[in-house]
């Protein structure tokens, strides 16, 4: 691998791998059959560099979807050093693309994602996609925000969040009972939007609540967790 002369960013804490994936990355590029790129993709996410996040990135948008999986892992895996990459090359003509990056940004939960996540959980077509962005406003983490922030915010999820309950798919309405829990965990007893979080999910849970069973067992779950109370 080629020698660089020393910067000063060699002076930071070490990122996961200290040298940039050079030989991962072409082998992706050289990638001549979807086994191919299905392999070059996991060995370009074993090794955990920023660097690779714009070419896993780019794999999103291969019609793949053993390399998308292994590219969204990888992502996930780089955490918040992927947003930006994320956002930066999103491309909105790319139904698919589009679709891994919610799964991934979901996965992160690095409060840059909230536009995007509110938006697919609103208006995608694909449930598993709306899925993927219920259960990733359930859990943005928001440690780093100021407090004041840190209630917007978790008030948008909310909004999202009870806007999704009414969902057309139990596997949506499912994981809005999760982000539901989640999110209210991470609320103060006090905070606005905690009572009308635990009325959705009562609503959910209690008689008649949701059409299938599966999703009123959960969201009891989530209010005994929560200690919501009990529901009818």
């Amino acid at each position: 691998m080629p020698s660089h002369p020393p910067t000063a960013a060699e002076n930071t804490p070490a990122s996961p791998t200290a040298s940039e994936p050079t030989e991962q990355i072409e082998a992706l590029r050289q990638a001549d059959s979807p086994v191919g790129l299905l392999m070059a993709t996991r060995r370009l996410a074993e090794v955990c560099h920023p660097a690779a996040a714009p070419s896993l990135v780019e794999v999103l948008g291969f019609n793949n979807p053993g390399a998308a999986v292994a590219a969204v892992d990888g992502l996930i895996a780089l955490g918040e050093q992927a947003v930006e990459p994320l956002l930066a090359n999103l491309d909105g003509h790319n139904y698919g693309a589009r679709a891994w990056a919610v799964r991934a940004l979901a996965g992160i939960g690095d409060v840059r994602g909230l536009e995007l996540l509110e938006s697919a959980l609103a208006c995608d077509i694909g449930p598993s996609v709306r899925r993927a962005a219920a259960r990733g406003l359930g859990q943005l983490r928001l440690e780093g925000l100021p407090q004041d922030e840190r209630i917007n915010v978790r008030q948008r999820c909310l909004d999202a969040l009870l806007a999704g309950g009414g969902d057309g798919e139990w596997v949506v309405r499912y994981a809005v009972a999760v982000g539901l829990e989640q999110l209210l965990l991470g609320m103060a007893p006090v905070e606005h939007g905690r009572p009308a979080g635990l009325k959705a999910l009562q609503g959910l849970a209690g008689e008649p609540g949701d059409e299938t069973a599966v999703v009123r067992l959960r969201a009891s779950l989530a209010l005994r967790r929560l200690d919501g109370g009990a529901v009818g």
